[in-house]
């Protein structure tokens, strides 16, 4: 299956995908589905992304051997491919020790021929596998005779008596797929993308900075607002393409309007014409004052995106409360990891953080994000309060 040349994106641009250089750990379901690239063959793409090189981890259902390599079929429960691993020269030294002097009868003594002769046999054990065997494959992606192949440049049996490895891999595979996989990967322009310069991003780091000196546990609109005035004054306009003749256009409409005005005020009383003056404002633009508050909104959705900040309460009196200075916020996330670790539920692993989101809510403000929330929970890990048990669960001590 191969995709249209306008579905992929430029192939010089594929190094900006970090997914590119790495071994992807997909299903195999997926590498078989995956589209071939018509610029590069052998580059294929998954929601995107560019990928040559994966990381599999399943059961071996079938295998040939021949001279040089093995063919070993490997499921991981979503689908069978075919692995090309090719014979390392521990395979084709069989005899190396043939003709090598017999090593000392007393086992104290190191005999270094015998101990290399034990690696090399220990090597070959991992290599060559049987069916229903575990085994670990990671190599580029190709296709041959029309099916979908991995030509292993590293490959082993995965000792796995206590299925560690197989339920570590379950918890890590859906994880990459969440944050990465499923991602689509869009490369924005310079003029989409938000310069360092945009009034954006310098408002977003003038109420960061505000909140870091002053050390404020929490404000509202108005306390910001002054700061984001110059942001907007200092807003260029907009320039005509010919400034001589905009000029000239100008100052010829502005006389024929300013001859009838003057005609005109004669019949109207004076309340009539300011309130018309303040509508020709309004439909020139937005006012100076609007432009900061919506330009406030925006850094404020921002910061609460980022965790940064959030509303303990929605009320038509805005106050925003600072994560990180939020006492009574982290009391709470204290008193839970607490009180739910020493449940037999979450006594082994801890609480996952989704838990301790939904608890949070429950007990002190339906707004806390999860990006808040892992703010704190790494404040109160890093004072030693909680430890990461494992990837994303916590409990106390």
């Amino acid at each position: 299956m191969q995709a249209g040349p306008m579905d992929e994106p430029p192939s010089i641009l594929w190094g900006l995908d970090p997914i590119f250089s790495a071994f992807a750990r997909l299903y195999i379901k997926d590498i078989l589905q995956m589209t071939e690239s018509v610029q590069v063959p052998g580059i294929y793409f998954y929601n995107n992304h560019p990928i040559y090189k994966v990381d599999v981890l399943g059961t071996v259902v079938y295998k040939r051997e021949r001279d040089d390599f093995f063919c070993y079929g490997v499921d991981d429960g979503t689908g069978v491919i075919n692995c090309l691993c090719w014979k390392s020269e521990l395979f084709k030294d069989k005899d190396d020790g043939a003709g090598a002097a017999p090593g000392p009868s007393d086992p104290t003594v190191f005999d270094p021929v015998a101990e290399l002769k034990k690696l090399k046999q220990a090597q070959q054990k991992r290599c060559r596998l049987e069916i229903g065997e575990l085994i670990r494959v990671r190599g580029p992606v190709k296709t041959s005779r029309q099916q979908r192949e991995i030509t292993a440049s590293v490959f082993y049996k995965v000792e796995d008596p206590l299925m560690a490895e197989q339920i570590q891999w379950m918890m890590d595979v859906p994880e990459l797929y969440r944050e990465c996989y499923d991602k689509t990967f869009q490369l924005q322009s310079d003029k989409q993308g938000e310069s360092a310069d945009s009034p954006l991003i310098k408002a977003t780091n003038l109420i960061k900075d505000f909140i870091k000196q002053k050390s404020v546990s929490k404000f509202r609109t108005y306390d910001v607002l002054d700061l984001l005035e110059p942001l907007i004054s200092r807003q260029p306009q907009a320039a005509s393409a010919d400034p001589v003749r905009q000029n000239t256009a100008e100052t010829f409409c502005l006389k024929i309007r300013f001859k009838k005005k003057i005609k005109l005020l004669a019949f109207f009383p004076p309340h009539l014409y300011i309130s018309s003056s303040s509508a020709v404002q309004e439909a020139a633009g937005p006012s100076g004052c609007q432009q900061v508050r919506q330009l406030l909104k925006e850094v404020l959705k921002v910061l609460q995106d980022e965790g940064v900040v959030y509303r303990r309460v929605k009320t038509q009196d805005e106050v925003y409360h600072v994560t990180e200075r939020d006492k009574d916020l982290f009391i709470v996330v204290k008193d839970i990891i607490r009180e739910d670790s020493k449940r037999e539920k979450y006594s082994e692993k801890g609480c996952h953080v989704l838990h301790i989101l939904s608890a949070v809510r429950q007990r002190h403000s339906l707004n806390v994000s999860k990006a808040a929330l892992e703010i704190v929970l790494k404040s109160l890990e890093c004072n030693s309060d909680i430890v990461s048990s494992s990837d994303k669960h916590y409990t106390a001590f």
